[in-house]
């Protein structure tokens, strides 16, 4: 695992709540990221949010006998490690499930429900607004939304896998970990329309990629050095595109999404830079974009098989 993103998320959670329940309609509901630190009563292991995509948490907790609280977003998690009993109990109504690999659970925002778990769990959680849902639908052209169904340790390795994901590939590169979320949510949201409503959702194939002129200036934005803005939103709207049909037509055009398609291309990059300049290694990984020398070899490593030390020293 890469080193916590948060110098104490915990305190961060905890600090300001009031300002993120500004709205009246859900004043009485808590952000998903501040009642899972009160309920679990430690800090994340990892954290990455920000105010439109949502946040993805890793923690490590021990048992829980407690009522969760309304949330403002859905919360989405899966379990990397161990196998752990589950009891979700919203008066009369119980739930008993299993955490283990290749399940999920799901509360939806504004559900409630005590739970008691009788040991410690590893769980990765995706916090996802409501916002997003609506938009993905919305773009696909899909059907009203139904209820997002509440789950214990539901059978679901497709958004299992995809939630494992996000644990695997936050980087230390504010760009390109910005990137992956917001793809992941998009994802993530495809899926649970598809898969965890009251009204199954299908999608439509994409139907082609983008015009050589729109992927050109796509292509020209990720490349750049400047301070232009990268994000999906971005990009999408220079292509004239939703961000769920640009991301489809862009894999098609070049095979790769947006975020693995920047990712090779900083590869590129730091290769091009250990082979062919004396440039130090900090100095490489600080013009690219990583928060640490340590975090850009973990990325190059994970790529390549190899640090970006011995690589220069192979390939010199």
């Amino acid at each position: 695992m890469n080193k916590p993103i948060l110098h104490d998320p915990l305190a961060a959670l905890l600090a300001a709540p009031s300002a993120r329940l500004s709205d009246p309609r859900v004043a009485e509901r808590r952000p998903a990221d501040v009642e899972m630190a009160r309920i679990l009563r430690t800090a994340p292991l990892q954290m990455a949010s920000d105010p439109f995509n949502g946040g993805i948490a890793h923690w490590k907790h021990g048992a829980l006998h407690d009522v969760v609280q309304p949330m403002t977003d859905h919360v989405i998690m899966t379990y990397p490690t161990g196998v752990q009993r589950l009891e979700r109990r919203a008066g009369k109504s119980v739930a008993i499930g299993t955490a283990r690999s290749g399940v999920v659970t799901i509360i939806p925002a504004g559900a409630s429900a005590r739970w008691d778990i009788p040991g410690p769990v590893d769980v990765i959680q995706l916090y996802l607004p409501h916002t997003t849902l609506e938009r993905v639908a919305h773009e696909a052209d899909a059907p009203i939304l139904g209820d997002l169904l509440e789950r214990t340790g539901h059978s679901d390795s497709v958004t299992s896998g995809l939630l494992m994901s996000a644990a695997d590939v936050l980087e230390g590169n504010a760009v390109l970990d910005a990137l992956f979320r917001q793809r992941l949510m998009d994802l993530l949201a495809t899926r649970i329309l598809a898969a965890h409503t009251g009204v199954p959702t299908s999608f439509e194939p994409t139907m082609g990629g983008l015009a050589p002129r729109t992927l050109r200036r796509a292509i020209e934005r990720l490349r750049s050095d400047s301070d232009a803005d990268v994000s999906l939103a971005a990009l999408a709207s220079d292509a004239g595109l939703s961000r769920f049909h640009f991301c489809r037509a862009f894999k098609e055009s070049t095979g790769l999404s947006p975020h693995a398609w920047l990712r090779q291309h900083r590869l590129e990059q730091a290769m091009n830079m250990l082979r062919d300049t004396d440039t130090s290694i900090v100095s490489v990984a600080a013009q690219l974009g990583y928060a640490s020398q340590t975090a850009f070899t973990a990325a190059f490593k994970k790529l390549t098989g190899e640090t970006p030390s011995d690589w220069r020293r192979r390939t010199r």
